[in-house]
């Protein structure tokens, strides 16, 4: 596996729209910028216990809710089940649903694909107004992931 340097991620600006393609996620997935961000790390550890959930969560603001709507819209699913003898809790990954977000939003990012907008254009919020806009620069942005 080649070793991926700082100067090399820089140059392919892949930071340059996150915050747009965050947003454009979570308003089209109806999850909140927390949780995507809090399931971008679960997929990167791949299989993981509630208590890996717990630590995932210390940066992010308090949220009681929070598993039990992921677990119940489906983010996150039970990989393994325990059996109270062996197996002394359930072993949990993100669901297919979040692995093709995340891929998406890695294409966007790397300039493979562009935002269709048509949920976000429906709306006649301000905010949603200054999103369909900031999308419009992204998918004009030719540069995206090339070096």
């Amino acid at each position: 596996m080649r070793k991926i340097t700082s100067q090399a991620l820089k140059e392919l600006n892949i930071l340059k729209h996150y915050r747009i393609i965050r947003k454009w996620a979570c308003k089209t997935n109806n999850i909140n910028e927390a949780d995507l961000e809090l399931l971008i790390y679960l997929d990167s550890i791949e299989l993981f216990s509630k208590n890996d959930f717990k630590k995932g969560t210390y940066s992010y603001s308090w949220d009681n809710r929070r598993w039990n709507r992921l677990v119940k819209e489906g983010w996150i699913i039970v990989w393994r089940k325990r059996n109270r003898t062996t197996q002394k809790y359930h072993i949990y990954k993100v669901s297919v649903k979040c692995k093709q977000l995340i891929s998406r939003m890695y294409r966007i990012m790397l300039g493979e694909e562009d935002i269709v907008k048509h949920k976000i254009d429906s709306s006649n919020r301000y905010t949603y107004k200054v999103l369909s806009k900031s999308i419009e620069f992204l998918n004009k942005d030719k540069t995206r992931g090339y070096v």
